[in-house]
């Protein structure tokens, strides 16, 4: 895998062709500015919109259940796993998925270009969901895996489609975006409920297919809007130069290959498979960030400003590590405490799913975002400044495994069940360490990037959050028999005391970026 910029042409052939295929004839031209069909934003902006909502409406409709489906009897249509090897598989596919915007975003820049890309993701997400219907195990697996590699595709080029609706210096790019996250929450919000509901009176797999059902939507929407993008979407940025190919062949057989000896060695260390998937996933993702930053930190093309910049962004990333580590336990040991530790009595008749749980935080998303943006433009140039935003996120998310560990310890399960609002709060709090850590850290992480590897800063960042739920699947098979409130305190107090160090070391981080922080830049003009 090259660790070259994805913009590059190394061998001086032509820096873009086009993607030919499904290209429309005719496709919006002139500057971005002219194009205010959308309520003052280009037209379209409302089609992709629908594919983001749509696609997270699949995969978080398969995720709300996906633990329940693989931890549950094969009598009742489950795969029959332990609780434990449940969690560890959640955690190490959300790693997986990851991992895959790798190849999604090398194809993208090297082969089919964003928007072709984005539509094979979208299929093999479809074609995913539909096999994972299929009553039967091995299937079932096989649909994991389609899925997998589908949304690696998606993630990193459905976004590149939108942002290439707007030209460099459209103030209104942000908004767009704005509209972009705000259609992500409004897909994952409805989703658990749908497909809960058709999961408890139908069986899981007709819930998966309401999943596949949605993904279609979502490409229907996709297809019809393409004739409303610009000739970026089908630009090939750094196309394969001659006998490329061929080595990019060999390249991926390689690392297939070191991928299968891992998993072999950790099987025959661990005896289970389950276990070394977590083990090889969790250091795949840790060696290829490290190769990141050392190929950037040693390239001749990184400037000695932009090795400050890069300086700054490892405590950042350190702390979306220990972030997504806690918080995407949403569909993993919070699930199950939903399931097993909970009694969704309300009042009456009134009762909530152990599947709705996971609509408290994009609802939350929706209610709190407003008012967090807001409370951030009126402290502008004041506390917190941006490294300290990130350690009070993951000092919020050390202190929700705390709350976790509490739960457990206090409501064991059996007769001894946690009310209803516990789970619901820890979720609510959770969203605002959320809101204080993932839209600041896509920022972030743009304006630190040295400027030969923006791509593959922006990959960086979201390694972070595959070491993040690897390191999670390594460290729940790690307590598997010390308990989920050993796990849990664990995390919390480690957590923590990382957010203490970089609450310590923010003044000389904000000293490392202050250059291309806006706020820091706007407080002192």
């Amino acid at each position: 895998m090259s660790l070259e910029p994805l913009g590059a042409d190394p061998e001086g052939v032509a820096a873009t062709t086009k993607a030919r295929g499904f290209r429309p004839k005719h496709l919006v031209t002139g500057p971005s500015r002219d194009d205010k069909s959308f309520l003052g934003h280009p037209g379209g902006l409302p089609w992709m919109l629908q594919v983001e909502m749509w696609e997270r409406f699949s995969w978080y409709g398969m995720r709300a259940i996906l633990v329940y489906f693989i931890t549950d009897t094969m009598a009742h249509g489950g795969l029959g796993l332990p609780i434990n090897a449940g969690q560890v598989v959640m955690a190490s596919y959300g790693a997986a998925v990851l991992l895959m915007t790798i190849p999604g975003g090398i194809f993208a820049d090297r082969i089919l270009g964003p928007w072709m890309s984005t539509l094979w993701g979208g299929l093999i997400i479809m074609t995913g969901h539909v096999i994972l219907a299929i009553p039967e195990a091995l299937t079932s697996w096989i649909g994991l895996i389609f899925i997998a590699i589908g949304t690696g595709f998606i993630k990193p080029n459905l976004s590149t489609v939108v942002g290439g609706l707007y030209d460099d210096g459209d103030p209104r790019r942000d908004q767009g975006f704005l509209y972009f996250y705000m259609s992500i929450n409004i897909g994952s919000l409805f989703a658990p409920i749908i497909t809960g509901l058709l999961k408890d009176h139908y069986g899981y797999h007709v819930g998966f297919i309401a999943a596949a059902i949605g993904m279609a939507l979502g490409l229907i929407a996709f297809f019809h809007g393409r004739s409303k993008l610009r000739d970026f979407a089908f630009d090939i940025p750094s196309p394969l130069a001659p006998g490329e190919g061929r080595r990019m062949i060999l390249r991926t057989v390689g690392i297939v290959a070191v991928g299968a000896i891992l998993v072999t060695g950790f099987k025959a260390l661990l005896g289970e498979w389950t276990s070394a998937i977590a083990y090889s996933l969790f250091a795949f993702a840790s060696v290829t960030a490290l190769g990141y930053f050392l190929t950037m930190f040693r390239s001749s093309k990184v400037t000695a400003r932009e090795r400050g910049h890069l300086r700054a962004f490892i405590p950042l990333w350190v702390g979306q590590v220990l972030f997504t580590m806690i918080f995407e336990q949403a569909a993993g040991k919070m699930a199950t405490f939903a399931k097993d530790n909970t009694n969704g009595h309300i009042v009456g008749s009134w009762s909530v799913e152990p599947e709705q749980y996971q609509t408290i935080n994009p609802a939350a998303v929706l209610i709190l975002a407003g008012l967090l943006g807001m409370w951030f433009r009126r402290r502008e140039g004041k506390f917190p400044n941006t490294p300290q935003k990130f350690a009070i996120s993951v000092f919020i998310i050390g202190a929700t495994a705390l709350m976790m560990a509490f739960g457990f310890q206090s409501w064991p399960g059996g007769d001894m069940l946690a009310p209803w609002w516990f789970l619901a709060v820890v979720f609510v709090i959770q969203t605002v360490a959320e809101l204080f850590m993932n839209p600041i850290g896509l920022s972030t992480a743009t304006k630190l990037a040295p400027k030969k590897f923006a791509s593959q800063n922006m990959t960086l960042w979201l390694l972070a959050s595959a070491c993040g739920q690897g390191l999670a699947s390594v460290m729940i098979e790690r307590t598997k028999n010390l308990g989920d409130v050993v796990f849990y305190v664990g995390l919390g107090v480690v957590t923590i005391l990382v957010a203490v160090v970089l609450f310590v070391i923010a003044p000389w981080t904000q000293a490392k970026m202050k250059d291309v922080d806006s706020t820091v830049e706007e407080a002192d003009a």
